[in-house]
């Protein structure tokens, strides 16, 4: 029988970290981040315009770009304004919407999952080893999830309403009075970070192959939402003082900046996976980075 998981990794903490560390180099993480990162990029706005245009039948449109602007901050902060900008304009042309631009935006926006789904085997190759997914299974699970976020989205944007309209309400009692609009920001901010905690936690209970436990799911959805809450303000306050990335790219600026922000994304959510993954295989004697993948080196004769 195997120890108990929990009580290993409570034991040696930072020997869990740097085991889950190792791990995710030997596997070449960072480079799967940057490929995940480069279809994202190529796959958000067609997945956005996909998802407004069929929700804005059910709910104003101008309420949800309020909320893909406030929830994309969390995702591509100091950039959220100039993706909505560019995803309105389409919207206001919609009528140039034909069959094969809806027929191209559809497999461009399915691209980032496919491309995430082939790096989660990579961290996850103790189970691709046993078992392996169906191609069909894997041909419509990107669509599946693009309609599962849109979902999320309409109930997103209709309890954010909800809690803007508890911001603009006063409480009276006697002669004190108290706005609401501290709370609104709070119980926005918990939405917020529950919905990535959500969110994570359904990409790893999904993509990997096989069956993963909700609650190693989401020790590594709270690892990875949590390291991204410092890195979203480290990168904020480095665009804000530090980042000289204007002068250097020009016009180019905001999809460099979409791009780091994504790579950064795709490296912690990896991460997270790799969390998971480690603590599979905890107490199983198997070395960290005894199955990672490395590139190739030149043989000397």
């Amino acid at each position: 029988m195997r120890p108990d998981r929990l009580a290993l990794l409570l034991a040696e903490p930072a020997g869990f970290a740097w085991r889950v560390l190792k791990a995710f180099k030997a596997n070449q993480g960072l480079l799967l981040a940057g490929a995940v990162a480069y279809y994202a990029l190529l796959s958000i706005v067609p997945m956005l315009i996909l998802t407004v245009i069929a929700l804005s039948h059910f709910i104003d449109q101008a309420a949800l770009l309020a909320t893909l602007r406030h929830y994309l901050a969390w995702l591509l902060p100091g950039q959220s304004g100039a993706i909505v900008a560019e995803l309105a304009n389409f919207l206001a042309h919609r009528e140039v919407l034909g069959w094969v631009l809806l027929a191209s935006m559809l497999f461009f926006s399915s691209l980032a999952f496919t491309v995430l789904e082939n790096a989660m085997s990579v961290i996850f190759h103790h189970r691709v080893a046993v078992r392996r997914r169906r191609f069909i299974v894997s041909a419509a699970l990107p669509y599946v999830c693009i309609l599962a976020l849109g979902a999320g989205l309409l109930v997103v944007t209709l309890v954010s309403g909800a809690f803007q309209a508890v911001g603009r309400e006063e409480l009276h009692f006697l002669w004190l009075n108290w706005s609401l609009g501290h709370l609104s920001t709070v119980l926005l901010y918990l939405l917020g970070f529950a919905g990535e905690v959500f969110v994570l936690a359904a990409i790893y209970l999904v993509l990997p192959v096989g069956r993963l436990s909700p609650s190693h799911a989401l020790l590594g959805a709270v690892a990875a939402a949590v390291l991204w809450e410092i890195s979203r303000r480290v990168l904020v306050w480095y665009m804000a003082t530090l980042s000289q990335i204007g002068q250097v790219y020009g016009s180019l600026t905001t999809a460099i900046a979409v791009l780091l922000s994504l790579e950064l994304a795709a490296a912690l959510l990896l991460l997270g996976a790799q969390v998971i993954a480690e603590f599979e295989r905890l107490g199983s004697g198997e070395p960290a980075a005894a199955a990672g993948f490395r590139t190739p080196t030149a043989s000397h004769g």
